[in-house]
């Protein structure tokens, strides 16, 4: 993410999408819905663009699916 030399800091905004996101607000991590974490933008390869939310890996992520299917 430092492709530029622009260095960033804070909490990002993504709109999540099928295999890509769209950073809304710049910023150095998002948070993982399901622990709490912070995942670096260049680290994040688990998220759900139904939920529009960002997972730490895919057991979160498989977790975070569990949990919604269970309340639907």
């Amino acid at each position: 993410m430092n492709r530029f030399g622009k260095s960033f800091t804070g909490e990002a905004d993504l709109s999540y999408g099928d295999g890509e996101f769209l950073i809304m607000k710049a910023g150095a991590y998002v948070i993982c819905a399901e622990t709490g974490k912070q995942i670096p933008l260049d680290e994040l390869r688990y998220w759900s663009a139904e939920l529009q939310e960002a997972y730490v890996d895919s057991v979160a992520a498989m977790t975070r699916w569990r949990t919604v299917q269970e309340k639907s």
